[in-house]
């Protein structure tokens, strides 16, 4: 079947990724695979990063939990993101670790392990200064409740997230430290403790070795993009190689006239006289509407988008010397060892990050996997 998209993964620099991760941690890695896989395909991934050394895998959704385990893969897995009412009793069935981040998941998942004579695996969330999941203002409740319980359950884990790990030295990394070891005491006092401590993210990981306790959890970085361009750099700085490759198909190539309007709105013109290329991709595949300055390479040559991202389409200059033409592949995002745009040029452009560019690719988009090795 003819294609006019393709996201293309190269699994050898997930493995890469892996492999560079744990060395800088020193401590088990978990790699994050929700959103499937952060738009690189979840069970290629999860394979991969398996296969690679990571030693767990982390989820928000159970529904993605479970499809990772009906993929027959073995490993420790944690869902984080389980609200009330979500199927707990599918989940210890299925030996998923879960994420409790308040009473009423803690009360529903030691009434799905009873009625199963199973003791759930859980891992604790606080919250120590992001002010999103995870015990805040009720823990003193949550320690009487557990301390009641804990012959019902087992404590895996307990995991916080850090808000500003990507600004090493800001102050608030510190306080948010100093509040997972206190909580960590507290659960201490009452008799329990967790085998696994969790803070790090992919920025910590690769920059704060105090916050590395007994498990890293990497997302951003296991695909090989840096978590913050600004202040930690590019991934090539990092030692990490951007996994994906974004392209699509020229649909047609048109000359067109200086002082020409194009697209929605009429909001670009023409400076001279030149060619445009219709590319076979637009928001509905999730290429950003309001992304300015980016747009695609062909020939060797970087093309500017012209104009409003459509749903379907876009338009970029070719230059009036261009030999493009309609039905050549065009790299909308790479590596960026060619002179290809990447995906933080994207996410400058579109006002956003990195990690929206990738993640919020459409299924209109077929994926594809290599394995390209090194020096190849």
């Amino acid at each position: 079947m003819s294609e006019r998209a393709q996201a293309i993964i190269d699994l050898s620099a997930i493995a890469h990724n892996v492999q560079q991760l744990k060395l800088r941690a020193g401590v088990p890695l978990l790699a994050v695979v929700k959103a499937d896989a952060y738009g690189h395909g979840l069970i290629p991934v999860a394979e991969c990063a398996i296969a690679a050394g990571a030693q767990w895998l982390g989820v928000a959704l159970l529904e993605e939990a479970l499809t990772i385990r009906k993929a027959t893969i073995v490993a420790p897995i944690i869902a984080w993101l389980v609200p009330p009412g979500s199927d707990f009793a599918e989940a210890i069935k299925n030996d998923i670790d879960l994420g409790v981040a308040s009473l009423p998941i803690f009360r529903e998942v030691i009434a799905a392990g009873q009625s199963l004579d199973k003791r759930p695996r859980i891992h604790i969330e606080v919250d120590t200064g992001m002010t999103r999941g995870g015990f805040l203002y009720e823990w003193e409740n949550f320690l009487l409740e557990l301390a009641q319980e804990k012959e019902n359950v087992t404590v895996v884990g307990l995991f916080s997230h850090f808000a500003r790990a990507d600004e090493p030295g800001e102050k608030q990394n510190a306080q948010q430290l100093k509040r997972f070891v206190e909580m960590s005491d507290d659960l201490n006092r009452i008799g329990i403790e967790p085998q696994i401590h969790h803070l790090s993210n992919s920025a910590a990981t690769l920059v704060d070795a105090s916050a590395h306790f007994d498990l890293v959890r990497t997302g951003i970085a296991l695909y090989g993009l840096t978590p913050d361009l600004t202040h930690l750099g590019t991934s090539q700085e990092l030692g990490l190689k951007p996994a994906m490759t974004l392209r699509a198909k020229l649909h047609i190539v048109k000359e067109v006239l200086a002082d020409t309007s194009v697209g929605y709105g009429a909001t670009a013109r023409t400076q001279i006289d030149t060619k445009l290329g219709v590319v076979a991709m637009g928001y509905a595949d999730g290429i950003p509407r309001v992304a300015e300055g980016a747009g695609v390479f062909i020939h060797g040559k970087r093309a500017p988008i012209c104009g409003r991202v459509s749903m379907d389409q876009f338009v970029v200059d070719l230059g009036p010397d261009s030999t493009a033409q309609g039905g050549e592949w065009v790299v909308i995002f790479g590596p960026g060892g060619s002179g290809e745009y990447t995906a933080d040029d994207w996410g400058i452009a579109s006002s956003s990050i990195n990690y929206e560019i990738v993640t919020r690719l459409g299924t209109r988009v077929p994926r594809s996997y290599t394995h390209i090795k090194e020096g190849e």
